[in-house]
């Protein structure tokens, strides 16, 4: 949430204390790198992670932490053991929640992956923390929450994806009646140019191979689906209050321009750069600042071109069931978003196809049981309902297509 795209940062002379939730994941190990960099600007109080215990401990033994939080509670032994009387060591949700009530942390940086990462980043606002956000499911399940508790709070929405740095970046300055549309790039995928009758057969290894982006399996899938998008456009509408219908998706196969906003008196906005997600972070934690980064720049002597398509949402509908769970609201987006996260974890299990994913769901979604004004426990019931549904249409996929 950036208030008339032109907030101010209070000067801080001492090291912004940082809550890093997901440190051992993709964009955790680009948010530490970037810490690295600054170690005079930054100081990791708190690492978090799911299972990947050994990647911890090693963090924890480098950034030096208050405490860390292993999400699986049956690694909490393990992990206690090995750093006994170096920091504080917490399990499970209840662990996470508890580390988030430290007024110590100025910051909170989520980049747990799923809808995981609802509850922390509400935790986060009751306790007045900033929030730095690439937890997309965070705002697609429960954007009415998130939105109406930070501004009752006071507290600011970071986003740290690529298109929304991007977009954040081209709107500030910039006054919210201005604005026409909001453009989302996107790669297209590692599927862009297959027809649509070869789908069926992608591979899980072939899915994982992004031409552009290193990222972990569950954003990498649902980038090669054009559900990643899908997601993105029902965080843009949170995050800019900007009208559905002038949200728009371009797929831009070079992945320079990073998102663009037009205004109404025809000018485009556009936000250049290399494919590398420290940049974005870095910009969330150092705003309204900017400071060096060791990363690689464009030369634009070597690209020989930048070209852009209109999305193909016959062979792609995962974009297009985004568009049409927000337009309902409500609760739509969430049983979406639980149907993409079983149906990508099925497929990476090689249980389903390729072309099952937006199948599960879209059937979850019509047949989930709606409500439009919720609350957390609503969501909370419905994540339950929709995984066990979601799971049910895996097994009859499954059963349609042939045991694999």
């Amino acid at each position: 949430m950036v208030k008339g795209w032109t907030v101010e940062m209070s000067e801080n002379q001492s090291p912004r204390q940082i809550a890093l939730l997901g440190s051992t994941g993709s964009i955790g190990q680009s948010s530490l790198d970037v810490v690295r960099q600054h170690p005079e600007h930054f100081r990791v109080r708190y690492l978090t992670a799911h299972r990947n215990v050994e990647k911890l401990i090693q963090q924890a033994r480098e950034f030096h932490p208050q405490g860390v939080v292993i999400s699986d509670k049956a690694l909490y032994r393990e992990l206690k053991q090995e750093l006994s009387g170096f920091c504080r060591v917490y399990a499970g949700m209840e662990g996470m929640l508890e580390i988030l009530r430290d007024p110590g942390i100025d910051l909170v940086l989520n980049a747990l992956v799923g809808a995981v990462g609802v509850r922390p980043t509400l935790q986060a606002i009751a306790a007045h923390k900033d929030v730095a956000l690439a937890n997309k499911e965070t705002l697609v399940m429960a954007g009415q929450l998130v939105m109406s508790s930070a501004r009752k709070e006071n507290v600011r929405i970071l986003p740290i994806d690529s298109e929304h740095s991007a977009i954040w970046q081209c709107l500030l300055g910039e006054e919210p009646h201005t604005v026409r549309r909001l453009i989302l790039t996107a790669s297209g995928g590692p599927f862009r140019t297959w027809p649509q009758e070869k789908l069926a057969e992608v591979t899980v290894e072939q899915a994982l191979k992004h031409p552009n982006w290193n990222m972990g399996a569950k954003i990498t899938i649902d980038s090669a689906t054009l559900m990643n998008k899908g997601l993105e456009v029902i965080e843009a509408f949170w995050l800019y209050g900007v009208p559905l219908e002038r949200i728009q998706v371009v797929v831009h196969p070079q992945s320079i321009i990073h998102s663009m906003v037009e205004f109404v008196d025809g000018s485009v906005k556009a936000q250049l750069g290399v494919p590398d997600m420290r940049i974005p972070i870095q910009y969330a934690l150092t705003y309204p600042k900017r400071l060096p980064l060791d990363v690689d720049t464009l030369n634009f002597h070597e690209i020989q071109s930048l070209t852009f398509e209109e999305p193909d949402t016959k062979r792609f509908p995962c974009l297009q069931i985004a568009y049409e769970a927000l337009k309902r609201g409500g609760t739509s987006p969430a049983a979406m978003n639980v149907a993409n996260e079983v149906a990508v974890q099925q497929f990476l299990k090689q249980a389903i196809r390729f072309t099952d994913i937006p199948e599960i769901i879209r059937r979850t979604v019509e047949n989930h049981p709606f409500t439009e004004n919720y609350t957390l426990n609503d969501l909370l019931e419905l994540e339950k309902w929709a995984r066990e549904y979601a799971h049910r249409m895996a097994r009859k996929r499954v059963s349609f297509n042939g045991e694999r």
